[in-house]
């Protein structure tokens, strides 16, 4: 009895280091519904609810699977999953081509504007078509993948194969300005719109909302401007954080309900976490946890750089590589500056009649963001390490092999791998006690996946990241 229980107890296992690595809402969205069901030698067989289940696990919770695993079972540890649809499942529906006839007529207007009362509703009208307010351009794409926005990206793709059949619903994107929130926000509704062109979907920003709220209020067609709204199958409010004064968000909640009760999909941006958000009643942030919350960070160099070779390439203009990576080392913030800074070069050169060079891209940087903060180098991450762990300069640089000495050391190597631009193996080893490129590249991957399973280095290197942050930044 004890052995056949064995994958019960090893699940069980695997489930207290999960749950200590990832908050709450996740841990009961993605690995409550699994199911243990059997373990034969180091191969674990486990019930999942769908193909979509099986697939998004594998792409946002890979490394955490394989990591607890290993720890769990043995480095040998296989995972297989048996897919068991969950009962009483609402089947996907969706509306068929369009057909306009005296029975059923179909109608396009526009999105009420701000500023005017607009047309809502027309009554008796069982279909209406409404300008869905997107541009085409920002469209999947026209994105670049990268760590900073992968989980975004991919819950994004999925909802638009099946927009409220998944449980992201509703999708809270989050992060600072320029991160791509928009983008990916859009991208969802162009691609909704083109695989179920019947659907009805709207852009609309929080201020928007309360904006149309109020001028109904005034024009006596509250009413319409909910039945408008109550019409929407894909709903995409961006920059929620404007949505303030209790009425609106009062009407908005009623709207909230009625879509997702009605299987509809709800997509929201916002440039803070719900739980940061001010001036919201508290019945609404509960309700924006619901689905998926997914914060977008500051996009990585290989990010940045594929990003600026992209974006030449829709422009057409050969930019060389030299150049594009001088940008993606100065400017680090956001996408928007880096798309900014490469338009304004290229305008500039085209203009004047120049070619585009690195002397011409530092001036014109220069105009732009000004001073960017003083570069991360190896001496200062090195400081700052000592610092945070309170060793030496002298701890870290020996052939110590005391541990806390060591774990010292390979977090070093790894912020700077990570956070310096250009950056050799070779060059980090030297500096960091003359270790070789392959000793380095044992830390950082050591210290990679550490951080997938183990809470307190996660928290060293963030205290550390921000540290450094600080520091440039004075």
């Amino acid at each position: 009895m004890q052995e056949q229980d064995r994958h019960i107890r090893v699940w069980n296992n695997c489930l207290q280091i999960i749950a200590n690595n990832i908050d709450q809402q996740k841990f009961d969205t993605w690995f409550k519904p699994i199911r243990p069901v059997s373990l034969e030698e180091s191969t674990l067989t486990v019930e999942v609810p769908s193909d979509f289940f099986r697939e998004y696990l594998e792409g946002a919770y890979l490394h955490l699977l394989k990591s607890t695993l290993k720890r769990a079972i043995g480095t040998d540890a296989k995972l297989v999953y048996m897919v068991r649809p969950v009962r009483n499942q609402q089947p996907m529906s969706y509306p068929a081509a369009a057909t306009t006839t005296p029975e059923n007529p179909t109608v396009s207007i526009n999105a009420p504007k701000p500023g005017s009362a607009g047309v809502f509703a027309i009554p008796g009208v069982q279909r209406v078509r409404i300008n869905p307010n997107l541009k085409p351009e920002y469209c999947f794409a026209n994105l670049v993948e990268g760590e900073c926005n992968k989980m975004g990206i991919t819950a994004g793709e999925n909802i638009s194969l099946a927009p409220g059949k998944t449980p992201f619903n509703p999708l809270f994107l989050f992060g600072g300005p320029g991160l791509g929130k928009t983008h990916i926000a859009q991208a969802i509704g162009i691609a909704v719109k083109d695989k179920y062109p019947d659907l009805v979907v709207l852009y609309v920003t929080g201020n928007e909302f309360k904006t149309q709220y109020m001028d109904a209020v005034r024009g006596n067609k509250l009413t319409d401007f909910m039945a408008f709204y109550m019409r929407i199958d894909v709903l995409i409010v961006d920059d929620i954080q404007g949505l303030l004064g209790q009425a609106s968000q009062n009407a908005f909640f009623n709207v909230f309900n009625h879509l997702h009760q009605s299987g509809k999909q709800l997509i929201f941006t916002s440039d803070r976490a719900p739980v940061d958000l001010q001036n919201f009643e508290e019945r609404l942030l509960s309700r924006f946890k619901w689905g998926l919350s997914v914060e977008l960070s500051r996009p990585e160099f290989k990010t940045r750089l594929d990003m600026l070779r992209a974006r030449a390439f829709r422009e057409g203009v050969n930019v060389k590589d030299d150049i594009l990576t001088f940008l993606a080392t100065r400017i680090k913030s956001n996408f928007r500056e880096l798309e900014g800074a490469l338009i304004s070069l290229i305008a500039h050169a085209t203009l004047a009649h120049q070619d585009i060079t690195v002397s011409l891209a530092e001036s014109i940087i220069g105009n732009i963001v000004g001073e960017e903060e003083s570069s991360i180098s190896i001496e200062k991450i090195i400081d700052t390490v000592c610092d945070y762990f309170n060793i030496t300069r002298e701890d870290i640089l020996s052939k110590s092999r005391k541990r806390p000495i060591v774990q010292a050391r390979q977090i070093a190597m790894y912020e700077c791998r990570n956070l310096i631009s250009n950056c050799s193996l070779s060059t980090i080893g030297a500096e960091l006690g003359g270790k070789d490129h392959a000793t380095v590249l044992h830390a950082c991957t050591t210290v990679q996946d550490l951080m997938g399973i183990d809470r307190s280095i996660r928290q060293y290197v963030s205290d550390i990241e921000e540290m450094l942050t600080v520091a440039v930044e004075r």
